[in-house]
């Protein structure tokens, strides 16, 4: 399926969402935008089939931050750089944090601003060898946004955040998985093949479970321990609830593979 900038593929119970704009590396601009929050909706109508999204990027690059072309034409103090926040890029991220299904986001080049926030909203994060991460904004005056300076200190600490936006220099992706921002690197030529692999071992899994695993990780920074004991129980009380437990319980009892239905 094609939409602005943005194809849409699917793989059994696997869905593939690309950036592709390859003329400007997949930088994101509001039409892209559009085209994401489209092919969400398509995946929103196939919920009960998709079981993973796959988040990459065509070409060279996975995303390198926000569409500049046109911006130097804006006078001193007059254009409003936040604007498209609120309107475009965080309702895509709300719809991300929110989603249905495991994320895994397949890094195959360079992820420059806002496209480091995309790629860090994968509950996995694979990456190619020689791909990078870059807190672009210092370049051009601005600072970070798409939630980098709420997902960066959770994931690395303050010290190298504040590093990586103040500086502005290159992370590659081997410093990356030293420094626990992304969960596995590849040789560029196995990245789509061991992504996919991946991809499709989370779709064939127990997914409301995962579904409610994500849940609790993205609130348990921000809830007291007390809060999380609170959510455990909720969600191990809809997980027992769904036919998948009770698939789990049984193959494991039987000495074989679960065959998880997503229900």
């Amino acid at each position: 399926m094609q939409f602005k900038h943005v194809t849409l593929d699917f793989d059994g119970p696997v869905a593939v969402l690309k950036l592709d704009h390859q003329e400007v590396m997949n930088a994101v601009s509001i039409d892209m935008l559009g085209g994401l929050g489209e092919a969400l909706d398509a995946i929103d109508e196939k919920k009960a089939e998709v079981r993973c999204l796959v988040l990459t990027g065509a070409g060279r690059a996975f995303c390198t931050g926000a569409n500049l072309q046109g911006r130097n034409n804006q006078k001193p103090g007059k254009s409003n750089a936040g604007s498209s926040l609120e309107t475009a890029f965080h309702p895509f991220l709300r719809r991300l944090r929110n989603l249905h299904c495991p994320i895994v986001t397949s890094v195959n080049g360079p992820a420059a601003g806002a496209g480091m926030s995309f790629a860090l909203m994968g509950d996995i994060i694979l990456c190619a060898r020689s791909s990078y991460f870059l807190q672009a904004f210092r370049r051009i005056g601005l600072v970070p946004d798409c939630g980098s300076t709420w997902l960066l200190p959770r994931l690395i600490g303050k010290a190298r955040s504040v590093e990586l936006s103040l500086l502005g220099e290159r992370l590659p992706a081997e410093k990356a998985l030293e420094w626990g921002l992304v969960n596995r690197v590849y040789d560029d030529a196995a990245l789509t093949e061991e992504t996919m692999k991946l991809a499709h071992e989370l779709a064939n899994g127990p997914t409301i479970a995962l579904s409610l695993i994500r849940k609790m990780y993205w609130e348990s920074p921000d809830n007291s321990f007390e809060e999380q004991l609170n959510l455990e129980f909720e969600s191990q009380r809809l997980a027992g609830s769904a036919e998948d437990f009770k698939e789990g319980v049984t193959a494991f009892l039987e000495k074989r593979p679960a065959k998880f239905k997503g229900k």
